[in-house]
């Protein structure tokens, strides 16, 4: 039993370290975007806090792979860059809808 305990509590440790945080992860979304997506950045964007969290997700990913967006892909692509996929999905819990 005690063994059990201390797996269970190793494992519920070691699950909080991997899993990303959104606000730290949409920290630097927020000078344009506003904080909590409230904007559409530089005129352009869609506003995020209006987008369902799938929709974050398949955003986010397209402008990493370059498939997706229209006046701000290329600028988009470098800030998603160091994005992981559990970052994006971090970014979508926080703000999507």
């Amino acid at each position: 039993m005690k063994r059990t305990a201390l797996g269970l509590i190793a494992l519920l440790t070691l699950t909080g370290t991997l899993m990303a945080d959104g606000a730290a992860a949409y920290k630097k979304c927020a000078a344009c975007h506003g904080a909590q997506g409230e904007k559409a950045a530089l005129g352009k964007s869609k506003i995020m806090n209006t987008m369902t969290k799938d929709e974050i997700v398949v955003s986010l990913k397209g402008y990493k792979d370059g498939t997706y967006g229209g006046a701000m892909k290329g600028l988009m692509k470098g800030q998603v860059a160091a994005m992981s996929e559990a970052d994006m999905t971090a970014v979508a819990e926080l703000i999507g809808k």
